[in-house]
């Protein structure tokens, strides 16, 4: 009697597990987005066009070129344009702020934190982004924690893939973001 009580308990839990398990992954996004930041590192000759600097950096390295070491211990701040397509001129329809810093020695890896302030006719109000980036994967996910405006409470996953690089002076990041608790 116990055994086949034991075999429904663990009949009926594996059924509840399946269920919720399916409902995760059909969920379809409630709202998805593309947009591109531009990243313009200040490397001591850009003042004028900068839109992000080293505010902190180990002893062994400086505040004004990326250090050695994959860039570990180096804290950069940013004001970025985001725009709806990859060129740096057009229009901004807000700015990514934030920061992110430099986290391992051995790989090529940044942890983030930051919004995207909107300031468009079309977007009113924030996003906000925090999480790991392996910056050598060709895509990142990262988590969308919050938001003002029309993003008020959104949570959901921002996909980034470098869509540009020059050098240690400039990187274009595409962000796919897709929502999925809008209110």
């Amino acid at each position: 009697m116990e055994a086949k009580r034991f075999l429904l308990l663990l009949f009926l839990l594996s059924i509840s597990t399946a269920a919720t398990t399916r409902k995760l992954q059909d969920r379809k996004p409630c709202r998805s987005m593309v947009f591109y930041f531009h990243d313009i590192i200040y490397n001591g000759k850009n003042a004028k066009n900068a839109t992000s600097a080293i505010v902190g950096a180990p002893e062994w390295a400086n505040r004004t070129l990326l250090g050695g070491q994959n860039h570990f211990g180096d804290l950069v701040v940013f004001d970025d344009p985001i725009t709806l397509d990859n060129n740096l001129h057009s229009t901004p329809v807000g700015r990514a702020q934030g920061f992110y810093f430099y986290d391992k020695k051995e790989i090529y890896t940044a942890w983030l934190g930051f919004s995207f302030v909107f300031n468009s006719t079309e977007h009113k109000g924030s996003i906000n982004f925090a999480g790991a980036d392996p910056l050598l994967n060709k895509t990142r996910d990262i988590s969308v924690i919050g938001g003002t405006g029309d993003f008020f409470m959104a949570r959901g996953v921002a996909t980034l893939m470098t869509d540009a690089f020059e050098g240690e002076v400039y990187f274009r990041l595409r962000t796919d973001i897709n929502l999925y608790e809008c209110w």
